[in-house]
């Protein structure tokens, strides 16, 4: 018999995940992080600037996320006919283009491109992981879904590796986008033919069990839950991004001249977000998802406040590490717990959460914009952001705990495991 098509293979399908993940998120959306000291050193933009640019990005993260929402709703047909697969791919496609485009010496569109990028990795992000995870249930292989939210961390440590040399190499910052470029071509290329054919989302509900929870209690909390829910992770979006965006140029500033460090930060970060995706899919189906994410919470504050009272290259390295082990953990967590508040929402509430998520993240780059000004230096400046940041993750830690306490699991025990 003819072997199956790579879209029927699960393994194929993960990596394939894997890698546009890789390619959408972790260059698309990330590589901004650790090409901002070269393009501070190259003159191109300032701080202030880079602030800027990441707000731009994570706002059309946010619109790209509303616009997943609202497709099955404003045209169902539509929806059906272009999501998922083609959806991703021509996402992917977007993201080599808008990638390669910034080397382009235009400043003036550069905020364009980086906002098309955040939007394009957020239709990415979505469309990915729904048809890769309805598949791998479908063809029996749920568990292999860990390898498609590592992408982000593989993502984040090529571009990071890479990176450090062009600043050794002292390239132009122009010539890493363009490398950056080729690099999600490769990428994009090596998912390209994998990503194809029907989401199989009925399937994957009805084999999950996802779709037969009517004989089960409904979930607790309701409405208040799933409103307490998108607040929580909103919370994640500010409590991350201050030191997703500015790790390199924080390091910098708080370490010796010439210390190779810094540039070795950001990379650390991507390995904690792979090591992590791969760690949360081993979690028990029954555990409280709640009380997991108010751990992921509790441990990425702490590692905001490693680098605070530790600004040394062993504090910041070991934070980096502790910051991204809950990263992907958080996301794929937060979309289980919303499959258990609202079933029958499908993909749109997960479109919600991911709005709320970008809301989070618009906020911090221009608040620490306003810190810079009006601090006395520019490493107050940040030191107020970053304490921000991870006041935001303690009372999200602190929302996630009351939750749990006020909703038990017993209480809707069979419907919440059943989604799980």
């Amino acid at each position: 018999m003819p072997p199956p098509p790579l879209s029927l293979r699960p393994l194929a399908v993960a990596l394939a995940g894997m890698l546009a993940l890789a390619a959408a998120m972790g260059i698309g959306r990330f590589a901004f992080t650790p090409l901002l000291p070269m393009m501070l050193r190259d003159g191109t933009v300032s701080l202030a600037g880079g602030s800027w640019l990441a707000a731009v990005n994570y706002t059309g993260y946010l619109v790209g996320a509303l616009a997943c929402m609202a497709l099955p709703w404003v045209a169902p047909r539509t929806a059906r006919a272009w999501q998922g697969a083609r959806l991703a791919r021509w996402g992917l496609a977007a993201t080599v283009l808008l990638t390669c485009a910034m080397a382009l010496p235009v400043a003036a569109a550069w905020p364009a491109l980086r906002g098309a990028a955040g939007f394009v990795s957020a239709v990415v992000f979505l469309n990915v992981s729904a048809w890769c995870m309805g598949r791998l249930t479908v063809l029996g292989q749920p568990a292999l879904g860990g390898l498609i939210f590592c992408g982000p961390g593989v993502g984040i440590v090529l571009t990071g590796l890479s990176a450090s040399a062009m600043v050794a190499a002292h390239w132009p910052a122009a010539l890493g986008w363009a490398a950056f470029g080729a690099l999600s071509a490769v990428l994009a290329a090596l998912a390209w033919p994998v990503l194809r054919g029907a989401a199989l989302g009925e399937r994957a509900a009805q084999a999950s069990g996802a779709g037969s929870t009517h004989h089960a209690l409904p979930p607790p909390g309701g409405a208040a839950a799933r409103g307490l829910l998108t607040l929580g992770y909103a919370l994640a979006g500010l409590g991350y991004i201050v030191t997703a965006t500015f790790l390199p140029v924080i390091a910098r500033a708080a370490l010796p001249a010439g210390s190779p460090w810094p540039d070795l930060f950001w990379p650390l970060f991507g390995a904690g977000v792979a090591l992590g995706a791969a760690l949360s899919t081993r979690t028990p189906a029954a555990w409280d998802r709640r009380w997991l994410l108010a751990g992921c919470y509790a441990l990425q504050a702490g590692a905001i406040g490693l680098g605070l009272v530790w600004p040394q290259a062993a504090g910041f390295a070991l934070g980096s590490l502790l910051l991204g082990l809950p990263f992907t953990a958080i996301t794929f967590y937060a979309l289980q717990e919303a499959r258990c508040l609202w079933p029958g929402a499908g993909d749109s509430f997960a479109g919600l959460l991911t709005a709320a998520y970008g809301v989070g993240q618009i906020a911090g780059p221009p608040m620490v914009a306003w810190m810079l000004h009006h601090a006395a230096t520019p490493g107050q400046g940040f030191v107020w952001g970053l304490s921000v940041a991870a006041g935001a993750l303690v009372l999200g830690a602190g929302l996630w705990a009351a939750m749990a306490r006020r909703w038990p699991l017993a209480a809707g025990g069979d419907a919440m495991a059943g989604a799980r």
